[in-house]
């Protein structure tokens, strides 16, 4: 059966496959089903501050909700080339492995001329050996943005880039061990400039999504063969946003399929998602941002399924983080930050990042409750004073303590998420009004909209 890193759910695997040969797997593999996921990105955010050109690691239950690992730092970064990477990719190999491609590009020169990739092997993704750059193509032009399937009619996988010979189209390289490539040859040339693809195979038909550089949208494309040249285009386009790029495909454990896309105006850094039932209609529905949080300032990534004891691994390996984000139940794209002192939510992305990220300690004031200590400013805390919640050091008085304390509670507007009581005026909570944090006499029977503004997702 043909298989691709996103499309490929190890427990789906039939006993008929792998005596095929089509499939040679670890024993163990075949007997473990992917419930959990992992992504790979890179860091950028809209001043800077928050880039970094190596390989960062998260995880997530769902596929929607993501945990960064290794603290939202690297777990490894190229040492040729540009000494950096852009759109890693992570392929789970026939044989249960995974292989890393990246982009070899540090920062955004996208005039730089680079015929290379960077590659990694990984029994685990919790270590990476190997090292390599294979070179794709001898053209004067970039090799960005590379995915890659395994294509069982050649019995070889696919890497598939975005390059210019003249005008942006998609090329292909076939290789068997991701060290020799075959010449390279153009994928996937419309009547117009294409960007950014990502394939995936799902039973016979090999799915292309690609960015229009005309338009500005995402499209699929699809294929019987997965032979170059081969793809009609057979959806609408589809962008949330300004600007989209990046298409990224995750079949669900479940079965069904998400569509992530890069968002990078009116500000850098930002992801928009979509679900369908079947990838073969034109179906797309966008969600919510409220349903799903990716990683602190990640981008133009891939996510890949993962078993159960994968999952414990990457965390056991990377570790996660010793910091926490509160994200608004009302407006999805605000997170709690401070600014000038002031606690307030604000649209997210935004510089200086660390703004955004709290220690959840326990209470100064009752080790039940829980305090929110800046990372970026340590030893302040956020506190209300006349009702009002800002950022202060700790000036070690009882009041401060007092003041500084909240109990967690399950969220007033959804149980799932949470609310925050305060711990000297208990019948006041937590929550933004003209997106500034104060404390607030609520409860159950107050108006939905202030039980929603005192609702927020503790996330990473």
């Amino acid at each position: 059966m043909p298989l691709t890193r996103r499309a490929f759910t190890v427990g789906a695997l039939s006993a008929a496959a792998a005596a095929s040969g089509a499939l040679s797997l670890p024993r163990g593999a075949l007997a473990a089903a992917n419930t959990a996921y992992a992504m790979a990105y890179f860091t950028e955010t809209p001043n800077g501050i928050g880039a970094d050109y190596g390989l960062h690691l998260a995880v997530s239950r769902d596929g929607l909700n993501w945990t960064p690992l290794n603290q939202n730092n690297p777990v490894v970064t190229p040492t040729a080339g540009q000494l950096g990477l852009r759109d890693p990719f992570v392929l789970r190999r026939t044989d249960g492995t995974f292989v890393v491609l990246a982009t070899d590009l540090k920062g955004t020169n996208w005039g730089l001329t680079s015929q290379y990739l960077h590659v990694w092997d990984s029994a685990d993704l919790t270590a990476f050996t190997g090292y390599r750059r294979i070179r794709m193509h001898t053209l004067d032009t970039h090799t960005w943005a590379p995915t890659a399937f395994w294509d069982a009619a050649r019995g070889q996988y696919a890497i598939v880039y975005s390059a210019n010979n003249g005008r942006d189209v998609l090329f292909v390289n076939y290789t068997s061990d991701f060290r020799t490539v075959s010449a390279s040859q153009v994928y996937f040339s419309p009547a117009f400039g294409v960007l950014d693809g990502d394939v995936v195979v799902d039973g016979g038909t090999t799915y292309l999504y690609y960015k229009n550089l005309d338009d500005g949208y995402l499209y699929g494309a699809r294929s019987t063969t997965a032979a170059p040249n081969s793809f009609t285009t057979y959806t609408s386009g589809l962008r949330q946003g300004n600007a989209i790029e990046a298409p990224l495909l995750l079949r669900t454990n479940e079965g069904g399929w998400r569509l992530w896309g890069d968002s990078f105006s009116p500000v850098n850094n930002d992801y928009y998602a979509w679900s369908t039932t079947t990838i073969s209609g034109n179906s797309w529905t966008p969600l919510n941002q409220r349903d799903y949080t990716p990683p602190l300032n990640s981008k133009h990534g891939s996510m890949i399924g993962i078993t159960d004891a994968e999952y414990a691994g990457l965390v056991n390996r990377w570790g996660t983080p010793n910091w926490v984000r509160l994200k608004s139940s009302n407006f999805p794209d605000r997170y709690v930050r401070h600014a000038d002192r002031i606690a307030r939510v604000d649209a997210y992305p935004f510089d200086p990042y660390q703004d955004q990220m709290w220690r959840m300690v326990p209470g100064l004031a009752d080790a039940a409750g829980v305090s929110f200590e800046s990372v970026n400013y340590p030893g302040n805390y956020l506190r209300h004073y006349d009702y009002a919640v800002r950022l202060d050091p700790n000036d070690g008085t009882a009041t401060f303590r007092a003041d500084a304390t909240f109990h967690r509670t399950a969220g007033l507007a959804d149980a799932t998420w949470s609310s925050f009581r305060s711990y000297n005026y208990p019948t006041r909570y937590l929550r933004h009004y003209d997106y500034r944090l104060r404390i607030d006499p609520l409860g159950a029977g107050s108006p939905a909209v202030d039980r929603q503004d005192a609702t927020f997702r503790v996330t990473a």
